[in-house]
């Protein structure tokens, strides 16, 4: 018994100091000392065989054995923090809860993240990056992944979090320039800024069940560069309304063919875990869900 907990102690330790990138950072999340994980993480390289780490008196970086001894323990030890889990209250949550979020809504969500969801869960500590790439879950470590669009990846769980209007919008200073178009065939003929998925353009598509792939004057995988390309004055782009909401307010976006609505895109989280997600991970989205519900999404 004694030798199974000092395995599952070197575990830990070996897998928090990845993590949080030091003996010093691992220990500050233990409540432990710099020395103690250090001497935990080499007993159980002694016991491997192997060097998990590369050791200067400046810097601490994986091995190719520790790189892939990572990505194999990591994902079990968490399983065994999210069994604690299952039996405890929404009250009790806690722990690290890793998330990634796109670019475009970033403003929005971080902003009811830091000032609602922290308070009213203190106990689980966040991580949040802000990207439109479309990371692995498993193998970056990853407890939840939004999506906006379809998921396209069917090996993860995914809860609807409903669905989100989107937007043809552009600058006054290019409708003043271009015109505003006043039909489909019009608007094919505009400068278009097109968001890559992958290496396509992802296409228009109206309500009416019509599609539009225009050619593209700006190619971006980044909502946020769409934003800033349409302020600029560059074309047009499609982009969720609850991103562009405070410009068109300010008049510093118009919408193009407003007559014309374009179909919603869905929302998704994306998890690993199974039937059964971690508390953590389930409180995450439903607070998700009732942020975009709150703003008057469709649904």
């Amino acid at each position: 018994m004694k030798r199974n907990l000092e395995r599952t102690t070197g575990l830990f330790a070996f897998v928090r100091t990845v993590e949080a990138g030091s003996f010093s950072a691992a220990a500050r999340l233990a409540g432990t000392t710099p020395s103690a994980v250090s001497k935990n993480v080499e007993r159980l390289e002694r016991r491997l065989g192997v060097k998990l780490f590369l050791r200067s008196t400046r810097s601490l970086s994986l091995t190719v054995e520790g790189m892939a001894y990572h990505e194999r323990v990591a994902p079990l030890l968490r399983a065994l923090e999210d069994a604690d889990e299952v039996l405890a209250g929404a009250g009790q949550a806690y722990g690290l809860l890793k998330a990634t979020i796109p670019g475009i809504l970033g403003p929005t969500l971080i902003d009811a993240l830091t000032s609602a969801f922290v308070a009213r869960y203190p106990e689980i500590k966040l991580e949040i990056s802000i990207s439109d790439r479309h990371v692995d879950l498993v193998r970056e470590g990853y407890d939840v992944a939004l999506r906006a669009g379809g998921s396209g990846e069917g090996d993860w769980i995914a809860r609807p979090l409903g669905c989100l209007p989107l937007v043809l919008v552009a600058s006054p200073t290019y409708l003043d320039r271009a015109g505003q178009p006043g039909s489909i065939a019009e608007l094919g003929r505009g400068a278009h800024i097109r968001y890559l998925l992958g290496a396509r353009a992802y296409p228009i598509r109206f309500a009416n069940g019509e599609t539009l792939i225009p050619d593209g004057v700006f190619d971006t995988d980044s909502g946020l560069a769409m934003r800033t390309a349409a302020l600029n004055g560059v074309g047009i782009a499609q982009l969720l309304r609850i991103a562009v909401e405070p410009d068109l307010q300010s008049g510093r976006l118009v919408e193009v063919m407003p007559q014309e609505p374009l179909a919603p895109v869905p929302m998704t989280a994306l998890h690993a875990f199974g039937r059964v997600a971690p508390l953590r991970v389930r409180l995450f989205t439903d607070f998700i869900a009732e942020t975009l519900a709150a703003r008057d999404l469709k649904r």
